[in-house]
């Protein structure tokens, strides 16, 4: 994890952000912009009333990368665009509370698509990382997919895997509820059927151990749903929440919260956690639920 200048110094040790006692509240959400006055207060706002500590957001169509302070307290990491006349596009970022400010240990602005945050727990030995994405869209050209995942790869390839690593965001990839072959990392609780995307997205998951977390809890249809069509007919699970399997058991719940609102065809994608080791077992487990 690069430590560079927006590393936090105030305080030589942080404080944990993951403990085994208390519940820590990370999300993710295409905000579909953030590039338009007011939606920065709208989403904190949002973000306050369902107590998150984290929150990925994509598609703000921010240019640079750099981070603010709201006056409501929360602070904003953000990734985007930085060649001379590029456009408002893509983009993404992540919001803080200030319980996620004072375990920050460093940050870095990957590209417009990939933002990576790096948190203390409550084992001075294990460290939270966090990944937001924004993955190319199903019909993109193959060359742009590839440079995503290709860049990602190498993102998780400089993690240690002795810690908990959280990678969300909107993946535009559709996972399915047939587990077959991905037992490992998948449940049997995701919606639809697999498309190219979420081949390439569960693959990423087998190869770095990666549980997706939406496909393991049995929830109703629309707490599954993650993005709607305009016409309200049409709804798919595209955005993931994913966590390291060796920390599978820390994950307690991944679920849409609808009544989030900011103007978005995407909903909020919520996961409730708490730091559980991982149990020895002489067996190789899979994803039973």
């Amino acid at each position: 994890m690069k430590q560079c200048s927006q590393s936090r110094k105030e305080a030589v040790r942080p404080t944990p952000l993951l403990t085994p006692r208390t519940t820590t509240k990370i999300a993710t959400w295409n905000i579909r912009t953030m590039f338009e006055s007011g939606k920065t207060v709208q989403v904190a706002q949002e973000m306050r009333n369902y107590n998150i500590s984290l929150l990925g957001l994509c598609e703000t169509r921010w240019l640079q990368a750099g981070q603010m302070r709201l006056s409501s307290g929360e602070r904003v990491l953000y990734s985007g665009h930085t060649e001379d006349g590029a456009p408002h596009t893509e983009g993404v970022a992540l919001m803080l509370a200030p319980e996620a400010q004072r375990s920050l240990i460093g940050w870095e602005p990957v590209n417009s698509r990939i933002i990576t945050a790096q948190f203390a727990t409550q084992k001075e030995n294990i460290k939270l990382n966090i990944i937001q994405c924004y993955a190319p869209t199903n019909d993109a050209i193959e060359e742009k997919k590839d440079d995503f995942y290709d860049q990602l790869q190498g993102v998780l390839y400089r993690l240690r895997t002795k810690d908990v690593t959280i990678l969300m965001g909107d993946f535009n990839a559709k996972t399915g509820a047939d587990n077959n072959g991905y037992e490992d990392i998948m449940g049997t609780h995701g919606l639809g059927q697999m498309n190219e995307n979420g081949e390439r997205f569960a693959d990423l998951c087998s190869l770095n151990q990666l549980v997706i977390g939406g496909s393991i809890f049995p929830h109703k249809r629309i707490h599954k749903a993650t993005w709607r069509s305009p016409d309200h007919v049409t709804e798919n699970q595209i955005d993931h929440l994913c966590i390291s399997r060796k920390f599978r058991r820390s994950c307690q719940d991944v679920q849409v919260m609808r009544g989030a609102d900011a103007a978005s065809d995407h909903h909020l994608l919520l996961m409730t956690a708490k730091l559980r080791l991982k149990r020895h077992s002489t067996t190789r487990n899979t994803i039973t639920r």
